[in-house]
């Protein structure tokens, strides 16, 4: 809303505004709380709390920013936007220095908190507990309670700041956009009906559940988080209600990757407990998955899940992956060229077998470099590297991301879109992607065929592939990018706009034509060719 006051200012009363308000905020930006130089950088003046929420049209609700972060902030309140900034900045730092999305635990380190173990002792039907760390030396009393269905104990306690840690085991989740809608809600005074929920664990109270509300409340300037809290939790079970939560009852907005880290988990809690039951050592891996599979059978469905998903999860965030860094794993972002569902989609389905359990044992052949799963991980990890290395790295750029490329072509607002951009964004359309991929697994089947060596098709990444292998998967993806469609701007608005089908593009590499004629390739794909010099 416009600001009578400001309007009715002449141009030197509302430069000495300007300055007025640079002295009392030291020279500092409101949003962004960076150094404000008045004679070089383009500023605003605008209101603290917004006209529309109440706010007051006069000096006392007025705030000096640089141009381009009051117009880029998103709310209109610029004590929140000056609140998601902060954030912004976190999740911007633990992005370019750790490769991931920053969580409750990066925020915790910042407000000097997760510091110290919490002490307590149970009598009867009440947990007593002490912040002394902190200069606090009230000794405080909460009542447990026993949930009368999973016989699980818990309490509701008040915690600092100090005491509290992020729980990644359980909740290995990012923070995501969901965060302002929350900052904003609880900075009107509403309260959250569900409260976080942690669990001891080594001495260390833990958070797993309800992370984002914790972030809300600190980002406020929360010191404290009213918690429940487990007392000696059937962890599994914990980890099990979490990925339920985000599954089959939907109660939560977790994405697939981050199942799949649960799942993880699980297998391993499952390895453990089947060598603990059979009585063998934690680095003894003498039984199979079928054997795991078979000894769980109440279980059957969730043992196979659980050890695909492990192989999956092991190949997509693995420290080696070079194409990870072109994954969109949070699935709002607008730089990066390849959806995790698109990644599981095309790369994991076409390459992974969901159903093979293997009857060789865990250990096989781990001494000469020739285990199955190790191999199959390790293979398809070099195989992702050469497809980042040809159509990705240092060609693929983020700041131009991929929000309404082809209409920016359309509309010749393209000056910073490079061929190379280009042709990595289109080569990453999930229903392009999922059919040249096909292409690259039959380059991989002939070679074994044209070789005379009997495969298995669902076991192809667990056969160890020949340099004379790797050659040809390098020059079939080097080649298919040197493709003219990828770069052809005239089909921006015809063959790529909007989304097609898989069927789609299946006709087009198998035909040279699109299902109602128009050529796009001056002949249909051939594999053999495309592994040629």
């Amino acid at each position: 809303m416009h600001s009578k006051f400001l309007e009715s200012l002449s141009k030197d009363e509302y430069e000495k505004l300007k300055k007025d308000l640079a002295d009392i905020q030291s020279n500092k930006c409101y949003i962004c709380q960076k150094e404000i130089d008045l004679q070089l950088q383009e500023t605003d003046i605008d209101h603290i709390v917004p006209l529309a929420n109440r706010g007051k049209d006069d000096k006392s609700n007025f705030a000096l920013t640089h141009a381009s972060c009051n117009r880029s902030k998103k709310d209109a309140n610029l004590n929140i936007a000056r609140i998601l900034y902060r954030l912004k900045t976190l999740q911007d730092d633990v992005l370019a220095k750790e490769n991931r999305s920053a969580s409750l635990k990066d925020l915790l380190e910042q407000e000097k908190g997760s510091k110290f173990e919490f002490k307590y002792k149970i009598e009867n039907d009440e947990i007593i507990y002490s912040f002394s760390e902190i200069n606090d030396t009230n000794i405080y009393k909460s009542k447990i309670y026993e949930d009368k269905l999973s016989k699980e104990n818990s309490c509701f306690i008040e915690v600092p700041l100090e005491y509290i840690f992020h729980d990644d085991l359980i909740n290995p989740r990012g923070i995501n956009s969901s965060i302002s809608l929350l900052v904003k809600e609880f900075s009107k005074g509403n309260p959250q009906l569900h409260l976080s929920l942690a669990r001891i664990n080594n001495g260390k109270i833990q958070i797993f559940d309800g992370q984002h509300k914790a972030v809300a409340q600190i980002l406020l300037g929360s010191r404290k988080l009213l918690l429940r809290l487990f007392i000696n939790p059937n962890v599994d079970r914990l980890i099990e209600t979490n990925t339920n939560a985000g599954s089959s009852l939907r109660q939560i907005a977790f994405d697939k990757s981050i199942m799949r880290q649960l799942n993880n988990t699980l297998y391993y809690e499952t390895i453990t407990k089947y060598q603990n039951d059979h009585n063998l050592s934690n680095d003894c891996f003498d039984f199979s998955e079928e054997q795991l599979v078979e000894y769980f059978k109440g279980e059957n469905a969730n043992i196979r899940k659980y050890i695909v998903d492990s192989i999956k999860h092991t190949i997509t965030h693995s420290s080696d992956n070079l194409l990870k860094a072109y994954i969109d794993f949070e699935g709002k972002a607008k730089e990066l060229p390849i959806s995790y569902s698109a990644f599981e989609k095309t790369f994991l389905s076409t390459f992974i077998d969901s159903k093979l359990i293997l009857k060789t044992n865990l250990s096989y052949k781990t001494d000469e470099g020739e285990n199955p799963r190790e191999l199959e991980i390790n293979q398809l990890i070099q195989v992702l590297n050469i497809i980042a290395e040809e159509i990705y790295i240092n060609k693929f750029n983020p700041e131009v991301g991929v929000s309404r490329i082809e209409q920016k072509i359309i509309d010749k607002k393209d000056s910073d879109i490079t061929d190379a951009h280009l042709i990595a964004y289109r080569m990453s359309k999930e229903e392009v992607l999922y059919n040249w991929l096909q292409y690259l697994k039959k380059v991989i089947e002939s070679y074994f065929t044209n070789t005379g060596k009997l495969y298995d098709s669902r076991k192809l990444f667990q056969e160890s592939f020949s340099d004379v292998l790797w050659a040809n998967i390098r020059k079939f993806v080097k080649n298919l990018a040197a493709l003219p469609l990828w770069k052809d701007k005239s089909m921006a608005s015809t063959h790529f706009s909007g989304k097609k089908n898989y069927d789609f593009w299946r006709e087009v590499f198998e035909t040279g034509k699109t299902p109602d004629g128009a050529l796009v390739l001056a002949k249909p794909l051939n594999y053999m060719e495309l592994i040629r010099e």
